[in-house]
């Protein structure tokens, strides 16, 4: 990486010499000849590394540092003295110092202390830019909640994210959203700096994922030839996201609940227990409590976990949400492929709100991706879209939650739908929300099982 870097010595030979040294290999580089020029210096820029002469007139280099460390506190120093002492060394480190060289003719010495330096450097930007983006892209600002059911979720959010210790279950179908909000939670919170792991719980053979989230010493078992750190180690002060959760076997889920219940851990083939400090994010799209009645998951984790359960509402009861998502797809797919789509007709944006998504948000995005691939002009219409969607013209309601409960909106285009249309989309509508119980349906619609038999039969002869 190029740096800029500030050299400062009283000793004009050495100064000139590290410059050109510096300025060979295309970093940007200011010399001073005083502590006082320096630390002048630093109130109009702050380079990132700084060589530093502890012996100098005036004001010497390691107090100099001193005020250095405020004025410029993430930059790198390095001492240089041509009298080096144990005592010098140790109080520029106590000040902060990055590392100490003694200078001699050739400099030998300098080179390996300065690469080191600079790939700390490189390391901090890629952090700090990684940092940022997570914060952009996953601030809590950026979740699209028109709809009353994410409005009322993204007020829990909020909540939630304060609190960085407790455990969290994240519940909902497929494709809902489920580890983005984990995200949101773990990068608008304290444990923000530090890692988060994220881990499907089915896409780890059984036999190896008590290895994987705890680690093992070296000569736990055969092929183990050195130590390997766990989820639980590399999540260490940060977010461990366990997805799938329910597919865990009932083994696992013993062991997980120890770690949750001690907050410590062994790895495998160790004799040591270790501290566990972070917060668990646990997910599923199962009905855990049928899993516990089945004798399939364990009661006693379902409670640990259990602490706060965030509900992901299916994109069909959030309608109001879709063409919002829509518009944030088509923005990022725009950028991605180098196209300037940045509007949905009329028509096109219709099907795409009265669409089912199965698959939620993911299926989305993935429709919205497939559109912007064959869109030629800066409108994204009809013709774009898949199949499924523009086959899709009887289907006239769908249903959003409200305070009091389901409510079927309806919408008919004039000259399309007939009055027909809209009552086999409501009933077909209100079988779904009934999980296709005829009888709960039937109540539901104010008819008799009968009646409701005779209309599913009409709308199944009209197709």
């Amino acid at each position: 990486m190029n740096a800029t870097i500030f050299v400062t010595d009283d000793e004009p030979a050495i100064r000139s010499a590290l410059v050109k040294r510096l300025s060979r290999r295309q970093h940007r580089v200011a010399a001073f000849e005083s502590g006082e020029a320096l630390l002048q210096a630093l109130d109009h820029e702050v380079p990132d590394l700084m060589l530093l002469d502890v012996k100098m007139p005036g004001i010497s280099g390691l107090d100099a540092l001193k005020t250095c460390r405020v004025k410029a506190p993430f930059a790198l120093v390095i001492m240089l003295t041509a009298y080096g002492t144990v005592q010098d060394a140790v109080e520029a480190m106590k000040l902060g110092a990055y590392d100490f060289v003694i200078k001699t003719v050739d400099l030998d010495g300098m080179e390996q202390v300065l690469d080191r330096a600079l790939e700390l450097l490189a390391l901090r930007r890629r952090v700090t830019f990684q940092t940022e983006q997570a914060l952009d892209e996953y601030g809590i600002d950026h979740l699209i909640a028109d709809s009353p059911v994410m409005k009322s979720l993204l007020a829990q959010i909020r909540e939630v994210a304060l609190n960085p210790k407790s455990t969290v279950l994240m519940l909902g179908e497929t494709g809902t959203g489920k580890e983005f909000v984990a995200r949101v939670l773990h990068h608008n919170g304290s444990r923000a700096a530090n890692p988060f792991i994220g881990v499907n719980c089915t896409a780890i053979p059984r036999d190896l994922f008590e290895s994987e989230l705890f680690g093992y010493e070296r000569g736990a078992f055969t092929g183990a030839h050195q130590r390997k750190l766990g989820l639980l180690d590399r999540s260490e002060g940060g977010t461990l996201f366990l997805d799938e959760i329910g597919d865990l076997d009932l083994a696992m889920q013993a062991k997980l609940l120890r770690v949750l219940q001690e907050r410590t851990f062994r790895r495998l083939g160790g004799t040591t227990d270790i501290a566990a400090d972070f917060r668990l994010i646990a997910a599923t799209n199962r009905d855990l409590k049928k899993e516990i009645a089945s004798g399939a998951f364990r009661e006693d984790l379902f409670f640990r976990l259990n602490v706060v359960a965030l509900e992901m509402p299916p994109l069909r009861h959030r309608t109001e949400d879709i063409f919002p998502l829509c518009m944030k797809a088509l923005l990022h797919y725009g950028k991605e492929f180098g196209k300037e789509v940045t509007e949905i007709d009329a028509e096109a944006r219709g099907l795409l709100e009265r669409y089912q998504y199965p698959g939620n948000i993911r299926e989305l995005q993935n429709i919205i991706e497939r559109a912007t691939i064959f869109c030629n002009g800066r409108t994204l219409t009809i013709g774009v879209l898949p199949r499924e969607l523009r086959d899709q013209t009887k289907q006239t309601a769908t249903s959003v939650i409200h305070p009091d409960g389901q409510v079927i909106r309806v919408e008919m285009q004039v000259g399309k739908h007939t009055l027909g249309d809209i009552e086999d989309s409501i009933i077909e509508e209100a079988l779904r929300l009934a999980d296709y119980n005829k009888s709960l349906a039937a109540k539901q619609l104010g008819l008799t099982r009968f009646a409701l038999d005779r209309r599913l039969k009409k709308i199944k002869k009209d197709d």
